[in-house]
């Protein structure tokens, strides 16, 4: 009969042909373990009982990964469909009727033994699952992005070459509501691999979408209620995963600055917070400031400098900049465009006055 079941199984199942030998070996051994198993349960001999959910203990517990449970379903219905034309053909007209009740309750019971089994593994493989998940967002954390890490990424089903950001925000209440984070990331077309860090909750997002800072931000926006109040902060979009420690630390030092600035929007960019961090000490927001701020506006042309200063000494105002400049106000208008065009910000803006107000002190003080 398992000679039978295979052979109508290769007949009606193409994946079937398409398995490896020691796939079809599993199915042969998981058959013939339940056609055994039926003559041992329909002999109810109490010295030797038998249960049907012991079909499944003679195959590999990787047999779950490779065959899924709708094949496992359709190799119990051929199998006993097999039996019960075998019963038809080779058993006495009298024996029939009972051996098909025995056969429909019997195969009742291994359906349900088959749904446990591939239920406990999708319970150790979720576990695992959230485990090395930990793992890979815990190494973004620490700057340890090396092949392991993309080894193990890839286990989860990441792919290579996607934009991604780190997000950094307080943690909920329940583990509960990391998987209705991943759940509603996935709808939204984004890989999400999300880890408790203490009471912190850090997020990798990952998607085409995410091309700049803004689209990061509005994305982690729609997801801000998987978060516990408070700031979130969103590190700068990076295009691989081995680069995404360089946003961790963006996210992390934002997140640490952020009760600075309360009057911020909930979510925000970490480069919104660079005033902030420089002041708690971070060393990497001073040199950006230095370096993408200050030193492009000393090497400008059409003293920017000067009138960066003057206008932020006079109140921002173009009418006091002119007279202590001694130039007309519409000069003023025309080197604050180019000023923002210069550092990416604009001196009329009284949070973009703050951070280029800063990077000049720094950059004095570095030079």
């Amino acid at each position: 009969m398992t000679t039978a079941t295979l052979e109508e199984m290769g007949r009606r199942h193409s994946w079937f042909r398409d398995l490896s030998a020691e796939e079809r070996s599993w199915i042969s051994i998981v058959a013939r373990s339940g056609i055994d198993g039926f003559v041992q349960w329909f002999a109810d001999d109490d010295a030797e009982p038998y249960s049907p959910t012991d079909v499944f203990d003679v195959a590999p517990r990787s047999m779950t990964r490779k065959i899924s449970l709708h094949q496992t379903v359709e190799l119990v219905r051929t199998t006993i469909e097999v039996v019960e034309t075998q019963i038809e053909t080779e058993m006495p007209r009298g024996d029939r009727q009972v051996l098909r009740t025995a056969i429909v309750h019997y195969s009742r019971e291994v359906a349900f033994a088959a749904a446990e089994v591939y239920a406990r593994a999708a319970e150790r493989r979720g576990t695992w699952d959230e485990r090395l998940e930990s793992l890979v967002v815990d190494a973004v954390v620490r700057a340890d992005a090396d092949e392991q890490l993309i080894s193990r990424a890839s286990t989860l089903g990441w792919r290579p070459g996607i934009n991604l950001c780190v997000v950094v925000g307080r943690a909920p209440t329940t583990e509960h509501e990391l998987h209705v984070l991943r759940r509603d990331g996935e709808r939204m077309q984004m890989t999400v691999l999300a880890a408790l860090q203490s009471d912190r909750l850090v997020v990798i997002l990952a998607s085409q979408k995410l091309v700049d800072a803004p689209a990061a931000v509005a994305a982690t926006e729609a997801l801000a209620e998987h978060f516990a109040p408070g700031p979130i902060v969103v590190g700068p979009v990076v295009a691989d995963l081995t680069l995404a420690p360089a946003s961790a630390r963006a996210a992390l030092s934002g997140a640490r600055a952020a009760r600075a600035w309360p009057e911020g929007p909930r979510v925000m960019a970490a480069i919104d917070l660079l005033p902030e961090q420089v002041l708690s000490g971070d060393a990497e927001a001073t040199a950006w400031l230095v370096d993408e701020v200050y030193t492009p506006l000393a090497a400008a042309s059409g003293d920017l400098m000067d009138t960066t200063v003057s206008f932020l000494d006079h109140g921002c105002s173009v009418e006091g900049t002119g007279r202590a400049m001694f130039i007309h106000p519409n000069t003023v208008r025309y080197r604050l465009k180019r000023i923002q065009a210069v550092t990416g910000y604009s001196p009329s803006d009284p949070r973009e006055a703050y951070v280029l107000r800063l990077a000049i002190t720094l950059g004095r003080l570095t030079n």
